[in-house]
């Protein structure tokens, strides 16, 4: 049995956030291809969606062999489609499951998934523990058709091992060398306001299951991304949770700017890293360690984003190019003319036309 990557990653951790809607595979091919953060993470998958055999869903699953660690993402309500897309991680070879009980989307939170779950901490426990036991059973060796997973699912996961090689590989490695598959809750520190050593506690004192890592936003669902992200509660959690579990990692997040910010937090509020969030767009430079003061020029802004829209083609050929648009106007910003070049990129629709555009 290998070790868990969770303690065998070097200090301080510096990784990308999951975002919904932004860190895509593509998204996440550009920060692997301009400075490599220590780890990457899907965008968060509905496991009703899934379970029940929404395939397209799958996409984003997508990761290839350069991300490592590569952790999955999912989120949602019902215990057994919290097992089943968690088995279905393991068959796509993630190095890691994480558990979503921190988007604060109306639309998510209100029906009791992502931060919902602040609100209903035994349903927390059991969330964590349904899922354990799907990568147990995974590395106990037991199929997708023992898990019941559906037919067309199945299919779905045999037809990605066809076109990404590397997932079947890692699924095959894992399951010979019986490789512990590592459990992670990226949370927030409250629901309407700010309880986090009593939440951090609760989860940790799911029964007969160690969380490996606790990602903790340090927002309430309330403030959303209002306001400054409280630094003092994820200190005091990280204590707590070195306390009661000392083995499990602790990941700060809310507002690091730049990579000496995030290596300055994590001394100062004795964390073992970060995640670094929406300073990443359009700035995927952030995770470089050694040239953070390098000067980022407008060429280097028109390569990364043209890049980034080949990756794009590339990757979801099937998918409406408009996606790209933000992270167009992202790139497109700190030199003289950016505004009028960010204007006529909102009307691209191909690699081609953005090139097109950087060279009229």
């Amino acid at each position: 049995m290998n070790v868990n990557f969770w303690k065998t990653l070097p200090k301080p951790i510096i990784g990308l956030s999951p975002m919904d809607g932004v860190t895509d595979a593509p998204m996440r091919q550009m920060a692997q291809y301009i400075a490599r953060p220590d780890i990457t993470v899907t965008e968060f998958v509905n496991v009703e969606g899934l379970a029940r055999g929404a395939t397209q869903m799958l996409d984003d699953f997508i990761y290839f062999e350069n991300e490592t660690p590569i952790i999955a993402q999912i989120y949602g309500i019902e215990l057994e489609s919290f097992y089943k897309v968690a088995f279905i991680a393991c068959f796509l070879g993630f190095d890691g499951v994480d558990i979503n009980m921190g988007c604060p989307a109306k639309k998510v939170a209100l029906r009791g998934a992502g931060s919902g779950l602040i609100k209903d901490p035994k349903h927390a426990q059991e969330t964590i523990k349904s899922t354990r036991k799907a990568l147990d059973d995974f590395t106990n060796g037991k199929s997708m058709e023992e898990a019941e997973l559906r037919p067309k699912i199945i299919t779905a996961i045999e037809e990605m091992y066809v076109k990404y090689p590397h997932m079947k590989l890692r699924c095959d490695e894992n399951r010979k060398n019986k490789n512990y598959i590592p459990l992670s809750v990226k949370t927030r520190i409250g629901y309407d306001e700010e309880s986090v050593e009593d939440w951090v506690t609760q989860i940790l004192e799911t029964e007969g299951v160690t969380v490996d890592a606790i990602m903790l936003h340090g927002r309430t669902l309330r403030q959303k991304y209002l306001g400054l992200a409280d630094w003092n509660a994820i200190e005091r959690a990280g204590k707590i949770i070195k306390k009661l579990s000392p083995d499990t990692i602790i990941l700060g997040n809310g507002d690091i700017q730049s990579q000496t910010q995030a290596q300055e937090y994590v001394k100062k509020y004795e964390i073992d890293g970060v995640l670094i969030g929406r300073a990443t767009f359009g700035n995927p430079w952030i995770f470089n360690k050694k040239e953070e003061n390098i000067e980022i020029t407008e060429k280097m802004r028109k390569d990364a984003a043209l890049k980034h829209c080949e990756f794009f083609e590339e990757i979801l050929p099937h998918r409406q190019f408009f996606i790209m648009r933000k992270h167009l106007a992202w790139y497109m910003r700190e030199f003289a003319g950016s505004r009028e070049l960010r204007g006529k990129l909102m009307h691209a629709s191909s690699a081609q036309d953005v090139k097109d555009i950087f060279n009229s």
